[in-house]
């Protein structure tokens, strides 16, 4: 018997539970298909039954049937029994809307923010209530107010810029993201990312680019001068920006207001330098300089003034015998008043390729570079840059056997770093052009796997320059020829190199090499400045081996010789651009797409 009870009392509950199921479905069948009427009929039911599982859905079916008063009671009736849920007032002032009476509408938006409680959860419901009914100033309000709760702990910036954003109010916006940064100034990374997400991050356009970022930004540090976080995050933006005569202004005024030591203008002089904007790093440097010897940075700033005057002649290619000259005499200056060491090595080395490739004197520069060698405790990575620049400066004398030597000693202490791989390169073309071309090869081929991506490069290119001529012609004249050329055109022999170009050309026509023959003279005329004679040479290699080794190559450099020699900008840019669709892959294409952006007036990043 008892036994037969619990039959049926499982049968009977499983009869209820399938029907209030099937309830449920039917219920939500006819709202999703908006048949209200029929589905009124089941949330009656339901919402008896459970008023808080069924509220939503059945305030809306008498809404959309227009059951007013009922909306009304069942509204008034959850607010009895949970007042702190305010977010209900707002149900109630959509059936107020709905009967067209307004300031009933409005009383309910205003008492439920009057009612609110100090309840994250609520007030953030609340808010969003508003936020997709879209009363944006009440859900404004809402945080506001919610922000003065627990005295200002989380006072919901970035909520409320989220509404502005959605609003359309981009100052506002800003606005409450400094807001938040005044508030706490370790929030600049979250400022930084919610500026980044609202208003766009184009790295082709230098990061933030919109002008009420920085109105607001300056209003700020007009308004608070000594609030320094303003100034700092203004010139982070103009640094991003590339303004650097901005930047200065602001990093200069704010050294002066803090009376600091100058360590911004330091910094913000390397990335000038960095950005080849050597007026605005000479500005830096002599900024700092002006403050006396007894400044922290002065000795660095005087070195790199020098540097950036170096940095400045050699870079653009625009200079006459003068300025060689007094650039001389400025790097022997800085280097005799700080003596050689390890903080002068960098200029050292600078003067002597100056001496050795510019003013042809390249005894000068051996024996500064051979001080530098034997400076007691130089840093092992200084004294193997010194010895790879003697290294080059002997090969241009013709002492290639010291070269060779230096190469090795360098190559052998340095064996798995990327100085060492430049050693070996290095060695690898001199036994390239002494004739040992099995040899080089060798050495090329393991540095195709170099990690620095120009030695890579490099050795792959000349490893295929080699394989090319022996691998068609069983005949090594044509290549030995070549090769002495360009040993010459090092040497700073350019007649002679010419000369033995257009014979290989002569008495070996239609050989492998007229690619690398003609790419070749044309580095030589353009080194000369004949750069029309390096045009058609370049052009030759563009039109006609545009596959080989040096296509790429080739069509940078035209691009390049428009650019910074013929200041033709436009025709350069749609070189860098023709450059970038054809070659994507290149070793230039990073270089070719910044120039091309430059060019075209975006500010690149």
């Amino acid at each position: 018997m008892k036994q037969a009870l619990i039959i049926i009392f499982i049968f009977f509950t499983s009869v209820l539970f399938a029907q209030k199921n099937t309830d449920e479905q039917l219920a939500l069948q006819f709202f999703n298909n908006k048949e209200y009427d029929k589905a009124i009929v089941y949330y009656e039911k339901l919402y008896d039954k459970n008023p808080y599982g069924f509220y939503t859905n059945y305030f809306k079916c008498l809404l959309f049937i227009k059951e007013y008063k009922k909306a009304e009671k069942i509204v008034k009736k959850q607010l009895k029994y949970t007042p702190q849920y305010v977010y209900l007032y707002i149900d109630l002032a959509d059936v107020y809307k709905a009967e067209g009476d307004e300031k009933k509408e409005m009383e309910q938006y205003d008492k439920a923010i009057k009612e609110m409680p100090d309840d994250y959860n609520i007030v953030s419901t609340l808010a969003n209530t508003f936020r997709n009914n879209k009363l944006y100033e009440y859900a404004i309000q809402t945080y506001t107010k919610a922000g003065k709760f627990n005295g200002a702990m989380y006072p919901y910036f970035y909520e409320k810029a989220e509404i502005y954003k959605e609003k359309g109010d981009i100052r506002a916006m800003i606005n409450e993201l400094l807001d938040a940064l005044d508030f706490r100034e370790t929030e600049l990374l979250n400022v930084q990312n919610n500026l980044q997400s609202s208003l766009g991050y184009d790295d082709d356009k230098g990061g933030f680019n919109n002008p009420i970022l920085k109105q607001e930004l300056q209003k700020r540090i007009q308004a608070d001068p000594e609030k320094i976080i303003f100034s700092e995050f203004l010139i982070f933006i103009l640094m991003q920006q590339k303004d650097f005569d901005a930047a200065y202004i602001q990093s200069k005024a704010l050294d002066k207001r803090k009376k600091e030591d100058g360590y911004r203008l330091m910094d913000l002089g390397r990335i000038c330098v960095s950005n080849e904007n050597y007026e605005v790093a000479a500005k830096c440097f002599d900024y700092i300089i002006s403050k006396g010897k007894e400044n922290f940075y002065y000795n660095q700033a005087y070195i790199e003034a020098a540097n950036a005057l170096y940095e400045k002649i050699v870079r653009t290619q625009n200079y006459n015998p003068q300025e060689l000259l007094d650039l001389e005499t400025k790097l022997k200056g800085t280097i005799q008043q700080f003596d050689i060491s390890q903080l002068t090595i960098p200029l050292l080395r600078k003067l002597a390729s100056l001496q050795a490739y510019y003013l042809n004197k390249t005894q000068d520069a051996m024996e500064l570079l051979n001080k530098a060698i034997a400076l007691p405790g130089l840093d092992k990575n200084a004294l193997a840059e010194c010895k790879l620049d003697l290294g080059d400066v002997l090969l241009v004398t013709g002492d290639i056997w010291e070269a060779s030597l230096l190469y090795s000693q360098v190559e052998k202490a340095f064996k798995y770093d990327a100085v060492g791989q430049e050693a070996k390169f290095r060695n690898a073309k001199l036994a390239f052009y002494a004739g040992d071309f099995k040899w080089s090869k060798a050495q090329l081929d393991v540095l195709k796997g170099a990690t620095a991506k120009l030695i890579s490069n490099d050795a792959m290119d000349l490893s295929l320059v080699i394989g090319d001529a022996i691998n068609v012609d069983t005949n090594e004249v044509p290549l030995q020829m070549f090769s002495s050329a360009d040993l010459l055109i090092v040497q700073n022999k350019t007649a002679e190199a010419l000369s033995r170009l257009d014979s290989i050309n002569i008495l070996f026509e239609n050989h492998s090499l007229a690619d690398d023959i003609y790419f070749k003279k044309g580095i030589i005329f353009a080194k000369q400045g004949k750069y029309k004679e390096a045009l058609e040479a370049y052009q030759r290699v563009a039109d006609n081996y545009g596959d080989e080794i040096f296509g790429d190559d080739a069509l940078f450099k035209i691009a390049e010789i428009y650019q910074f020699n013929l200041k033709d900008l436009e025709k350069a840019k749609t070189l860098y651009q023709e450059f970038l669709t054809k070659y994507p892959g290149s070793v230039f294409t990073v270089e070719a797409r910044k120039r091309f952006r430059k060019l075209r007036g975006d500010v690149v990043n």
